[in-house]
This record gives structure tokens, sequence and C-alpha cells, in this order.
């Protein structure tokens, strides 16, 4: 067990590399691939009708001028030990891990990012146990009683939740819970500050991302049971007469949550990495909005942070998920 942990967050970490290379190429390299000079990065970062001296001096400043790999190093070594960027008459340095500073608004990302986390990572586990819980149980009970009015009403509620986006459900949760029916607050509280003001306000926002997940946990679940409770293995189980619950839930359900796992480690993973949506529904000030404002403003540097931040989310839930399949099947660790 020991040493598939080991090669599973040594694979994890050298996936962080080639991502965060992947990703400096994106804003980077395909920009000058495309036809766009050094010049042209560098008159981003400055106000209209710059002289050529001021791009030269911003260029070199930020090390344009430099070849990329030389660049990419200045990256990395700049989260591991923070970087210091020289703006002309005065030097701005940026601490670890540095994702970058932004010259638009004159802030380094990294404080941005997790002053912001906060609300993204409760906006995400909300959402998470309510669509986890509601999903799977709905997915078990209508696998159960198959063709029944229950399962036919919660398949076909289901099938709405996946196909209405998030900007109508999340309006009209807005409009009627908050405006019509002033049953919850507008004005999201920290969580440290009043606990039930902070759930009363993100309750809309989490039923809402919910309705639209729990859906298709549903959908797993069902067909996973369906597959599952017709297996040899459930009718030994019954046959030795271990109880219904024993039988669905020990055997059963623990087969089935295999395609579960995986899908939650993914959808965790990007959703605290910035629900881009729903919190420009809801007026959230996460990172989904962070990043949101950011292209807005064509500012490089935060959209690269935001970018990083989901990109190492998802490596991690993916990491996790791979444990999580040797804890429940011992024959995933000899693979």
């Amino acid at each position: 067990m020991i040493s598939y942990i080991l090669r599973r967050t040594l694979a994890a970490v050298i996936l962080l590399l080639v991502v965060s290379a992947v990703t400096f190429a994106i804003f980077f390299v395909l920009p000058r691939l495309a036809g766009q000079t050094a010049d042209q990065l560098a008159q981003q970062y400055i106000g209209k009708s710059p002289s050529k001296a001021d791009i030269a001096a911003v260029k070199h400043n930020l090390g344009l001028d430099q070849p990329v790999y030389v660049q990419y190093w200045h990256f990395i070594k700049g989260i591991v030990s923070g970087a210091t960027y020289d703006l002309g008459p005065t030097t701005v340095h940026c601490d670890a891990p540095c994702f970058g500073y932004s010259f638009k608004t004159h802030q380094a990302v990294w404080p941005q990012l997790t002053s912001r986390m906060p609300v993204t990572l409760s906006l995400a586990a909300g959402a998470a146990v309510l669509w986890l819980v509601s999903g799977v149980a709905i997915g078990v009970v209508s696998a159960l009683k198959p063709r029944s009015f229950f399962d036919r009403t919660f398949m076909g509620v289901a099938l709405a939740g996946v196909s209405l986006p998030m900007f109508f459900t999340g309006n009209l949760a807005i409009l009627l819970f908050t405006y019509q029916w002033p049953i919850f607050g507008r004005t999201y509280v920290p969580f440290t500050e009043n606990p039930a003001q902070w759930a009363n306000t993100l309750i809309p926002a989490w039923c809402s991302l919910a309705l639209l997940y729990s859906a298709i946990y549903a959908r797993l679940t069902r067909s996973g049971m369906l597959e599952t409770m017709n297996e040899d293995y459930i009718r030994t189980a019954r046959a030795k007469g271990l109880r219904e619950r024993k039988v669905v839930v020990r055997h059963g359900l623990r087969a089935a949550l295999t395609p579960i796992i995986t899908v939650f480690g993914m959808d965790l993973g990007l959703l605290l990495g910035g629900a881009v949506i729903t919190e420009t529904v809801f007026s959230l000030h996460g990172v989904g909005q962070y990043a949101v404002q950011a292209i807005d403003d064509n500012d490089l540097p935060p959209i690269l942070g935001v970018t990083l931040l989901a990109a190492f989310f998802v490596v991690i839930a993916n990491l996790l998920v791979d444990l999580l399949y040797a804890a429940a099947d011992p024959r995933v660790r000899l693979s």
C-alpha cells in the first residue's frame, strides 16, 4: 500500500509540472506562434499610446526578451521561492508562492486567490454534500424499484436538472427566494463571523448547483446499481440469508460507487478551481469571479494563476480518487 501511495504521489507531482509547462506555453508560447511579438505582449501591461522606450522597459523588466525556457524557469522559481519585479523607479517583491503579479491592479495574484478561496470552498463543499447524498440516494432507490412511479418521477427530474443551465436555475432561485419571498440573505457572510448567516446566504447557490450535479449522480448510481444487483455474488449473499439492507449497502452500492468516486473527484476538483457561472450569477466574490474579471481586463497573470490553481485541485482530486480506489478494491494496488 505504501509503495502504491508513493508511486501515485510521484506521478501527481510530475503531472503538476507538465500541467504548469503546458499552461505557461498557452499564455506565452502560443501567442508568439500566432505572430504576436514580445513588444505586443509587453504593450498589454501599459496604458494607451505607449512610447517605444516604455515598451522596451516593460519588456526587459518582465523578462519577455529572454528565451521561453528562461521565463518558465523564473516562473517556477517564483512559485517556490518568490519573485521580484522591476517596475523602473521601484521594485515589487512577490512572496512565495508567487503565481504572478498583476500590473493592471498592482496586486500579487496569490493573496487575491487565497482571500477568495474560502468563498469558492464554501460553495463547492456545501453543494458537493447535497448532490452526492441526494444523487446517490435517489439512484439507489430508483434502481431497487425500476420502472416504478418513484423511478420515473425522479429520473424525469434528473433529466430536467441536467438540461437546465445554471444561469437559468440560479436566477430563478434568486428571483423567488431572495426577492419574491425574501427567505435567504443576499450578501455573503464568512463562516467565522456568523455560521447561520453564512449557510443562509449560500443555500440558493448550493441547491442550484446541486440540482445540476445530483441529476448526473442519480443516473450514474441507478445504472451501476441495476448492473450490480443482477450479479451472481448478490444472489449468493441473499441465499446466505443476509439482510437486504446489508446486501444493498455492503455488496451492491460498494461495487457501484467506483464510477461515482471518479466523477466526484473530477467535479469537486474543477469546482475548487472556481465555479465561474455560479459565482457570477450569485455575485459571490470567489476564484471563478476573479477569473472572469481578469478575462474582461485582459490581465494575463491572474488568468494564469487561476488556471494553475484549478489544475492543482484536479490533480490532487485524482490522486485522492486513486487512493480511495485502493481502499475500496485491493486489486487496484497491484496495478
